[in-house]
C-alpha cells in the first residue's frame, strides 16, 4: 500500500486534516521507530525513547509559543471535555492551597463549549457562576462577545478562584480577538481553552494561569491534551491537602488528572499514548520549518479574509451569523438565505472534492474549518465554489 495520497480539501471541525508529510513519517514510525525494531506505539512509555519524545515535544512547543520559564508544559489523556473537569477541581484546589478559603469560579460563556465547561463545574459541585452569557446580548443566540463593561465590575466585587473562557468556539464560529483587558488587569488566574486556535496566532503565554488545548484540531490526533500552567499554581495545588479539600467541599481530583502528579512524572504517571504524542511533535517540527506561529498566523489571516470576503460579497445569498468584531479565523460558519439548497450545496461541493462542510448538528448550516493544515490553495478552491454557487442559484 502506497503512503501517497491526493491532497485533501477537508474542512471538518475535528478530528481535522493533518499535513500529509507528517502522516507519512508517522506511518513509517508506527512500524519501526528510530531503528529500534519496534513501532512508536509499542515502546514502553518509560523507555528512553519515549522520554525523548516527551522532551522533544515540550521543547518544540516552548519554542513555538515562547513559553516563559514561569510556566510548565505537560500532556494528559483525554480532550477538552476531560479538561472541563480537571481544570475545575485543580484550580479550585489551588485557591484553597494559596488562600485557605474557597472562592467561586467565573465563566465567560460565548458558545456551546464554554457553556458545557460551566455546566461540568456545576455538576461536580464546584461553586461556579456565569459572569456573562453572550446569548443575553444577541436575542438568545450565540454570535457576539459582550462588552467588558457588562461584567468587569463583578471582578472587583468579590474574589474568584479563576475565570474561564474558550478563546475559539468551534460550533458558533466566535473567537476572542484578544484576552479581555478586565482580566489581564486583574490578579485572577485566567484559564483558557485554546483547543481549536492554539498556534494559529501568536499569544502572550505569560498572561495565562492555565492553557488547555485538545490536540485534534491544529496539532494532532484525538486522545491527548496539551496543558501550559504557571508553576506557582502547581505549588498551590500541592499545598491543599485532601482533608482541607473535603472540609471545603471541593471534589478530590482523580490521581491521573492531578496536575502536580502528572508534572512530577513527566506526563507519564500512567501510560501516555506515545504515538499520539509523536504525531504532535511531528506537527510542531513541521510548523517550525514553515516559519513558526508568526508565518502561520499570516497565512491563516489570508485564508479567513478570502472566505469571509466571498461570503460578504454575496450577502444577499449567504448569512454569517457572527459579529464582524469576533469572527473566528478557524471556524467560518454560515447559512443560505434561500430554503431548499443545503443538500445541493454539499453535493456540489463534494463533486469538487470539497468536504467536511456540514455545520454542527446543533445549529445546522455550514462550517468551514480553516485549521493550520488546510492549505491556502484549498481555501481558494472553496472560495471559487462559494461564489459560483451563489451566482448560479441566486
Amino acid at each position: 500500500m502506497s503512503l501517497e495520497r491526493e491532497e485533501p480539501h477537508y474542512f471538518g471541525a475535528g478530528p481535522a486534516q493533518l499535513p500529509t508529510n507528517v502522516l507519512q513519517q508517522a506511518a513509517k514510525d508506527l512500524i519501526n521507530y528510530a531503528n529500534v525494531g519496534l513501532g512508536i506505539g509499542e515502546i514502553s512509555h518509560r523507555s528512553k525513547e519515549a522520554a525523548q519524545v516527551i522532551e522533544n515535544t515540550k521543547a518544540n512547543l516552548r519554542k513555538l509559543m515562547k513559553v516563559p520559564e514561569t510556566h510548565e508544559v505537560f500532556f494528559m489523556q483525554g480532550g477538552g471535555t476531560t479538561g472541563f473537569s480537571s481544570l475545575a477541581t485543580n484550580l479550585s484546589a489551588a485557591f484553597v492551597g494559596k488562600h485557605g478559603i474557597t472562592a467561586p469560579a467565573g465563566y465567560l460563556v460565548t458558545g456551546s463549549w464554554s457553556s458545557k465547561s460551566f455546566e461540568e463545574a456545576q455538576r461536580l459541585g464546584i461553586d461556579a457562576e456565569v459572569l456573562v452569557n453572550a446569548k443575553d446580548y444577541n436575542n438568545g443566540k450565540f454570535g457576539v462577545i459582550p462588552p467588558e463593561t457588562a461584567w468587569a465590575d463583578k471582578l472587583k466585587a468579590k474574589k474568584y478562584s479563576y475565570v474561564y473562557l474558550c478563546e475559539n468556539e468551534t460550533v458558533h464560529g466566535v473567537e476572542w480577538p484578544s484576552l479581555p483587558k478586565a482580566l489581564t488587569d486583574s490578579d485572577i488566574e485566567i484559564v483558557a481553552d485554546l483547543s481549536s486556535d492554539i498556534m494559529s496566532r501568536e499569544i502572550d503565554v505569560s498572561k495565562y494561569g492555565v492553557i488547555m488545548a485538545g490536540a485534534q484540531k491544529n496539532i494532532g490526533l484525538a486522545g491527548l491534551t496539551i496543558y501550559i500552567i504557571k508553576k506557582s499554581i502547581l505549588d498551590d495545588i500541592s499545598a491543599a491537602s485532601d482533608d482541607q479539600l473535603r472540609e471545603a467541599g471541593i471534589p478530590i481530583t482523580p490521581i491521573a488528572f492531578h496536575y502536580p502528579t502528572v508534572v512530577k512524572n513527566n506526563s507519564a504517571y500512567n501510560t501516555i499514548p506515545i504515538f499520539t504524542l509523536h504525531i504532535i511533535d511531528l506537527v510542531l517540527q513541521n510548523l517550525l520549518k514553515k516559519g513558526g506561529v508568526e508565518a502561520q498566523q499570516k497565512e491563516n489571516e489570508e485564508k479567513a479574509n478570502l472566505l469571509y470576503g466571498a461570503l460578504d460579497k454575496h450577502s444577499d445569498f449567504y448569512n454569517v451569523p457572527v459579529s464582524k468584531s469576533c469572527r473566528s479565523k478557524m471556524n467560518v460558519v454560515f447559512t443560505l438565505k434561500k430554503d431548499g439548497l443545503d443538500d445541493k450545496f454539499l453535493k456540489e461541493a463534494g463533486a469538487r472534492k470539497l468536504t467536511g462542510l456540514k455545520g454542527h448538528r446543533s445549529v445546522g448550516g455550514f462550517r468551514a474549518s480553516l485549521y493550520n493544515a488546510v492549505s491556502l490553495g484549498s481555501v481558494r478552491l472553496l472560495v471559487k465554489f462559494v461564489e459560483d454557487f451563489a451566482e448560479e442559484n441566486a
